[in-house]
């Protein structure tokens, strides 16, 4: 199965997602982070400087529990569900 290349609004996201969690670690070690969310420190800096603009849903997770960062502070640019 192929995957259909990202578009740039993709990646934009991707960016802004490194950005954010990068600065909710703020002076913690990428290397405690990256222990503690259960992850590899170059999974982690690839996420952060958005050279993982797709994550994986979970690994984010990890990531944002560990930085102690809501899941909703992520949800930039995501037009909520009709109700």
């Amino acid at each position: 199965m192929v995957r259909p290349p990202l578009s740039q609004e993709d990646r934009d996201r991707g960016i802004r997602l490194g950005e954010i969690l990068r600065a909710a670690r703020g002076e913690r070690t990428s290397v405690e982070v990256a222990q503690a969310a259960g992850v590899s420190v170059e999974t982690l800096r690839k996420i952060e400087h958005g050279r993982v603009p797709t994550p994986a849903f979970f690994t984010v997770v990890a990531i944002a529990r560990v930085v102690g960062l809501p899941i909703e502070a992520l949800c930039v640019d995501v037009e909520p569900l009709p109700a």
